[in-house]
């Protein structure tokens, strides 16, 4: 895992642009936002699915590179005013309270597009068509069926109690259409057998749903300092969560229910889907 953080660090440093590039306040504000955080659960999810698929690492670093900038993106929107208003992200000022609200839009935009880009150099999957089906995959997982629609339903269930299927659908799109990309792209840069990819997809499904749950819990449960943002927000903002709808011992049952449905469907990849197992497990088990 640190093996792979240290190099989307360094495949990243390199994409975005240097401070020495006008406009400066704006590129300094996107690396700000990006570099030297986080715990990088998509590229890692990505390189190990890219391995499970026989890929050559070089060939996913930009696949591994474009969902961790489109989630940069959302966080660094997430946390304005007109969001979530929070004021702390990765243990330090969040880009609108660093910079201003004005420049984290435009960082927004930003990383958005270097995401794109980063999917159109030359050779990341086997034949061209199927490099425009990663462009696509990024597409529909970021937009209106995925994330950004996400996050419109949370915005709009604020105040509301929902049930658990309630709350699977619109975390299907806000946190699991990404989680969903990340190996789908990895693999893309590959070659898997249909039912190996259904596997893939399968299990990334759950655990991105896995990971929502393990997230509510951590807010209910967790420190600020431990979570390096504002614990306790959730229940702040009267936002419906997994421990709202179910309470903090049975999300986190749940979670683990999740994990063995996500692994199950690692079985037509046998060993060589080692490394998303060890994730899945990570991912529930983890403390921020």
């Amino acid at each position: 895992m640190q093996a792979c953080r240290d190099r989307i660090e360094s495949v990243l440093e390199a994409l975005l642009p240097s401070v020495a590039i006008a406009p400066d306040k704006l590129h300094a504000a996107m690396r700000y936002a990006v570099l030297g955080g986080g715990k990088r659960v998509r590229p890692l999810l990505a390189y190990a699915a890219g391995e499970a698929a026989g890929a050559d690492p070089a060939r996913v670093d930009r696949a591994a590179a474009a969902v961790e900038l489109i989630h940069a993106y959302s966080l660094v929107h997430d946390d304005l005013p007109s969001m979530d208003n929070d004021v702390l992200r990765r243990g330090q000022p969040t880009v609108h309270v660093k910079f201003d609200e004005a420049t984290a839009l435009l960082v927004g935009d930003a990383l958005q597009s270097l995401a794109f880009e980063a999917l159109t150099e030359p050779g990341l999957a086997g034949r061209p068509e199927d490099q425009i089906g990663m462009l696509a995959t990024l597409a529909r997982a970021s937009g209106s069926r995925g994330m950004a629609g996400g996050q419109a339903v949370d915005l709009a269930s604020q105040g509301k109690a929902l049930t658990v299927e309630e709350l699977e659908f619109m975390h299907v799109h806000k946190t699991g259409a990404l989680i969903a990309c990340s190996v789908s792209l990895g693999a893309a840069c590959g070659t898997m057998s249909p039912d190996e990819l259904r596997g893939a997809l399968h299990f990334a499904r759950f655990m991105g749903l896995a990971f929502q749950v393990v997230d509510d819990v951590l807010d209910a449960t967790e420190s600020t300092e431990t979570l390096g943002k504002t614990a306790g927000k959730d229940a702040a903002g009267s936002k419906p969560t997994y421990v709202s709808a179910m309470g903090v011992e049975r999300a986190r049952s749940y979670a683990d229910e999740l994990l063995e449905d996500a692994l199950s469907g690692l079985a037509p990849l046998g060993d060589r889907g080692r490394r998303l197992a060890d994730l899945g497990r990570y991912i529930v088990s983890r403390n921020s």
